[in-house]
């Protein structure tokens, strides 16, 4: 009995060694804003490295049928957060973090492959740029008061580098991105009172590179630039999960 006993403390010993010991909790909050075409289900795998990582993470699922509501939308699950929140926006999340991050809960500003805007500007009058030579623009297609991406082009141009299974998927299952939505200005600009970080996606079919590291550069960001389609978040989980907790300015106070 003395040499069962022995060898089963040997065993739950080994197993609790085994085990890593969860992530202490942080005290920042971080609210996922999604973009347009697609819904919050893209952030699985970021949203599980932060998870693990001790942060509370929550994502927003906005219509984005127009900026107004969207951003309501983000200002309630704000309001839903235990800690200060670290605001991360892709692509037409831009637009939405842009006025939502200046609720004063919001610590600081994360864009991913996203528009950056100034006061007065709309995705429309973003967009009204000539793509530089070498760079494509977004193969949209108009249905009634909403906007979607060309079907058969949607793989090659919104996530390039993702599994195709998925792809031809995400095209099938798109979000109708509404007019009002793109046509909406904006009136608050919280990345000129608060931390901003812009990841540049360089291979990028859907917001012209040259036009992120212009959005990037006036917001005075922090930039990094990674060789990425606009999908970032599904090709390039872990190096997004990892700047996202790069805007933890929580220890530096």
């Amino acid at each position: 009995m003395r040499l069962i006993l022995a060898a089963l403390t040997a065993i739950s010993f080994a197993t609790a060694q085994a085990v890593p010991a969860a992530s202490a909790e942080k005290t920042i909050s971080i609210v996922l804003v999604h973009g347009a075409f697609v819904d919050g289900s893209g952030w699985k795998a970021t949203h599980d490295m932060l998870s693990n990582a001790g942060y509370e993470v929550l994502v927003v699922q906005q219509p984005t049928i127009t900026l107004r509501d969207d951003v309501a939308e983000t200002e309630r699950v704000i309001a839903k957060a235990r800690h200060p929140v670290v605001l991360v926006g892709h692509s037409y999340g831009g637009m939405v973090i842009t006025e939502a991050g200046d609720n004063p809960k919001v610590r600081s500003l994360v864009y991913l492959a996203a528009f950056a805007p100034e006061a007065g500007e709309s995705v429309s009058t973003l967009a009204e740029a000539p793509a530089p030579a070498g760079e494509q623009k977004a193969p949209l297609v108009a249905e009634g008061k909403y906007l979607l991406v060309d079907r058969d082009k949607f793989p090659s141009s919104f996530a390039a580098d993702v599994d195709t299974a998925t792809t031809r998927f995400m095209a099938a299952a798109q979000l109708p991105w509404g007019l009002q939505a793109v046509q909406t200005k904006v009136d608050r600009v919280a990345w000129k009172t608060k931390p901003t970080y812009y990841m540049v996606t360089s291979e990028d079919r859907m917001i012209p590179p040259t036009a992120q590291r212009m959005m990037a550069q006036r917001s005075g960001a922090k930039v990094v630039e990674l060789k990425s389609s606009h999908a970032v978040m599904l090709s390039h989980p872990r190096e997004v999960a990892a700047f996202i907790k790069s805007a933890d300015t929580s220890s530096v106070d």
